[in-house]
């Protein structure tokens, strides 16, 4: 009995979670739809609670070193306590909000090199392991996220890869405790002054905030440094403005007011 129960602790005959979502695409600041499935094993438990999460890898730089951690950004508790015995089955149905800074990780059917997307779902057992489930999500980016992407590559950037990396942006409304940054290769005229571009979105719901940093290329005099400038899209307007004009003309104020000339 004494060995029974210690298997029992461990998980062993213990009941098992699965969560299926109706698609595993979404937007920020959309929702992810679909159901838990629970399934008792070959005793009873008492569930404390049931509930699922978004998580992502973070790069966090500590001194002079960084590592890599999964943080989950946005949980949502699905039940109460509960009694679950042996071989029964439980389906709860679930509307999970996507918060509007979720990163993205695919743009025109690709995934972004770098980035990773899960639902987290955890079945909280008394007295025993917990039980867990993670399905890969895709994230995909807003309109207006889109119009901007779309001009720079008509601009001749190329994508590099993408991370997320713990810490705020100076100046700009941020609700995570992380940001994305897509990193981009620079086409000819650029690739004299910078090494590479990295773009950060943060959308809200009344606008999309862009922040964009040059890497500046460094000489055999000079040491490189980072140029800062963002701006805000208008979801309303965002198709009435030329984007590849726009920003082409603002890479390259921005880069000459730096000295970085092309």
């Amino acid at each position: 009995m004494v060995f029974k129960r210690m298997l029992q602790a461990l998980g062993v005959g213990g009941p098992s979670v699965d969560a299926v979502l109706t698609s595993p695409d979404c937007r920020p600041g959309g929702t992810l739809e679909g159901a838990v499935q629970i399934l008792g094993g070959d005793h009873p438990v008492d569930v404390e609670y049931l509930a699922i999460g978004l998580l992502t890898r973070v790069e966090v730089e500590s001194g002079d070193s960084e590592y890599h951690t999964d943080q989950e950004f946005h949980r949502q508790r699905l039940t109460g306590s509960f009694r679950l015995e042996p071989g029964a089955r439980h389906d709860v149905p679930f509307t999970f909000p996507v918060p509007w800074q979720t990163p993205i990780t695919e743009v025109y059917g690709q995934h972004l090199h770098g980035m990773t997307m899960g639902l987290s779902t955890e079945l909280e057992v008394a007295r025993a392991v917990d039980k867990s489930d993670l399905d890969p999500v895709a994230v995909h980016p807003l309109p207006a996220q889109e119009r901007i992407l779309d001009a720079l590559l008509r601009l001749g950037f190329r994508f590099g890869r993408a991370d997320v990396e713990r810490g705020r942006v100076y100046g700009v409304e941020q609700e995570l405790p992380f940001y994305q940054e897509i990193e981009f290769y620079p086409p000819p005229p650029f690739a004299r002054g910078i090494n590479q571009l990295e773009l950060t979105f943060l959308p809200t719901p009344r606008r999309l905030q862009v922040v964009l940093e040059l890497d500046k290329r460094g000489g055999l005099f000079t040491e490189g440094h980072d140029a800062f400038g963002s701006f805000d899209v208008d979801y309303a307007t965002v198709d009435q403005v030329d984007w590849v004009a726009k920003l082409d003309g603002w890479l390259r104020q921005a880069a000459q007011r730096r000295g970085l000339l092309f």
